[in-house]
């Protein structure tokens, strides 16, 4: 999302962009044939979800639309055109097809995004920007492969977006306070007991039930495919999220005029280095001959973090909804 804005002359923070879109929050999900995911994001576009980017985008002025298509052959021929119009275009798809990530042979995640910045119609190489600096050339047959993908829990159905900047604005004092709001009420209320905080709970105890329910190879690919998502690998910016949201924070304070959000940032970044020690200790799983006592280990950190994360988010919480006391 960062890309298409800086390309359309609206310069903004991948930070900024996950706080405006109520983006963070926690997932523990074990769907059968499937490894454990830990997620720190929220606002995924569930039913009844808007979606990180349209609410991102309503609160910055640009209308954002998805659109998916059963078709690779459709999906293809909607990108093309507009690649030829000179238009990037951020497309979803399984990252474990992209040749410039070193993931393990077996490993797939539909949920990631890139940007498609051009293509070369005689060598069908298409130009990819990820989270780096990087262009990563990638032909258009493994693209559809990583478009199309059906790798479960998040297949990517072939989704592209297009933006219309045309009434894009900063955001308010009003839509940044109730972005923050939206994440802390899904933190300390979930629906359910695998989301917020009560979600991470859930994961503490059930981590530590894996070697008894999992096979020696699926043990390590569990220990590793939750390592990715905490870590900055996976695309989390490192502590699940957690980094980000604390420097959206800083940027918050000055747009709701209120310092006490900007004083909440090195809290968010103390919890980063949390998760990242699970995500260190999962990684070390990952490798070991025998894992059990570094997931129990695990474990336990993830209670220590559950604790913080409560009273962290009860904070900010209260910071929103109580009486404004910005700088006058």
């Amino acid at each position: 999302m960062r890309h298409i804005y800086q390309f359309n002359n609206y310069p903004i923070s991948e930070d900024l962009l996950l706080g405006l879109g109520a983006g963070l929050g926690f997932v523990y999900w074990h769907m059968k044939g499937t490894a454990p995911f830990f997620g720190g994001r929220a606002n995924v576009g569930r039913p009844g979800e808007e979606g990180i980017e349209k609410t991102a985008g309503r609160r910055t002025g640009v209308r954002i639309e998805p659109h998916r298509t059963a078709s690779a052959r459709k999906a293809e021929a909607a990108v093309l055109d507009l690649l030829d119009a000179e238009a990037p275009v951020m497309v979803q798809l399984d990252m474990g097809f992209l040749p410039y990530f070193d993931f393990p042979k077996e490993y797939h995640f539909g949920g990631h995004v890139v940007v498609l910045a051009g293509y070369d119609p005689g060598t069908r190489q298409a130009l990819v920007a990820d989270r780096d600096g990087e262009l990563h050339p990638v032909s258009l047959e493994t693209l559809a492969r990583a478009r199309g993908s059906d790798f479960k829990p998040f297949p990517p159905r072939n989704t592209w977006y297009t933006f219309d900047f045309s009434h894009k604005r900063p955001p308010t004092e009003r839509e940044v306070r109730q972005a923050i709001r939206e994440v802390t009420n899904g933190m300390l209320r979930p629906p359910i007991s695998n989301l917020g905080v009560k979600g991470i709970r859930t994961a503490a105890e059930r981590i530590v039930k894996w070697p008894t329910i999992m096979s020696e190879d699926e043990l390590r690919y569990a220990c590793f495919n939750v390592f990715v998502f905490i870590d900055a690998k996976g695309g989390s910016g490192g502590g699940i999220f957690r980094y980000m949201y604390g420097r959206f924070l800083k940027e918050a304070a000055a747009f709701a005029d209120d310092e006490r959000l900007g004083n909440m940032s090195e809290e968010f970044h103390a919890i980063g280095d949390q998760w990242r020690r699970v995500a260190q200790t999962l990684q070390e799983a990952y490798r070991a001959t025998s894992s059990s006592t570094l997931i129990s280990e695990a474990s336990r950190l993830i209670l220590d973090i559950a604790d913080r994360e409560q009273t962290t988010w009860e904070r900010l919480h209260r910071i929103v909804v109580g009486p404004h006391r910005g700088k006058r």
